[in-house]
């Protein structure tokens, strides 16, 4: 199991490493060159790890995007698929960013139609890159146009985490995110954790690459 872990690292590392030439841009929209949001396993430097309490104001200075959406704590996410149906749970006091930016595109049909581009048996399965819907570049390195900062929490990598992609950077993910085919304990405390499946990991487990989210609802949980 070390091996494998250690073997998938060494691979994911040299993929982002290849594509971190590529400039990040911070307007609205599909930047063209945006930075992949592959999953990346490299220990983010202490310096620049952010928790889930830093404020909106802060976060705004260093110039990373702030949702505004209104979020009630009680949502879910409905992935609808061709091979059925994905929901899961919000963890909005651990990474209230994040949820609220997911949130905040899902409402917006950003992620409908695109695909689950990246798909690795025991370990993840990735979507939620607008290029596997427009074609404006390749998949996995496209975005919603900003980026958010870390908020790396406690929470760990279980079978059916969800949680956001990122290149190199801890303060790069964006609008890809990645569900988990089992326990990845080496990707604790390294990815925002931002959420939980609690219906169809039969789903997620017959995600073939290409797959497409026909669309993405978010849904009062109560």
């Amino acid at each position: 199991m070390q091996f494998r872990s250690s073997a998938r690292v060494a691979l994911l590392v040299a993929t982002v490493l290849t594509l971190g030439v590529m400039g990040l841009q911070g307007c609205s929209g599909t930047p063209a060159g945006q930075k992949s949001d592959k999953v990346d396993a490299s220990a983010p430097s202490q310096e620049n790890t952010q928790t889930a309490t830093e404020s909106a104001a802060t976060q705004e200075e260093d110039g990373m995007h702030v949702s505004d959406e209104k979020v009630t704590g009680t949502e879910v996410a409905i992935i609808t698929t061709p091979k059925g149906v994905i929901k899961f749970e919000f963890y909005g006091k651990d990474a209230p960013n994040h949820v609220a930016s997911f949130i905040e595109l899902a409402r917006a049909g950003f992620y409908d139609g695109t695909t689950f581009h990246r798909v690795e048996p025991g370990f993840v399965i990735q979507g939620g890159d607008p290029n596997t819907k427009t074609g404006n570049g390749p998949a996995g390195t496209g975005g919603p146009g900003y980026n958010l900062k870390a908020e790396f929490n406690s929470r760990p990598h279980l079978d059916g985490t969800v949680s956001m992609a990122r290149s190199q950077s801890p303060d790069s993910a964006g609008s890809q995110f990645y569900i988990c085919l089992g326990p990845q304990p080496f990707l604790d405390g390294q990815y925002t954790v931002f959420g939980q499946v609690t219906e169809g990991m039969d789903v997620v487990r017959a995600i073939k690459a290409g797959d497409v989210m026909e669309s993405v609802r978010i849904e009062d949980g109560n």
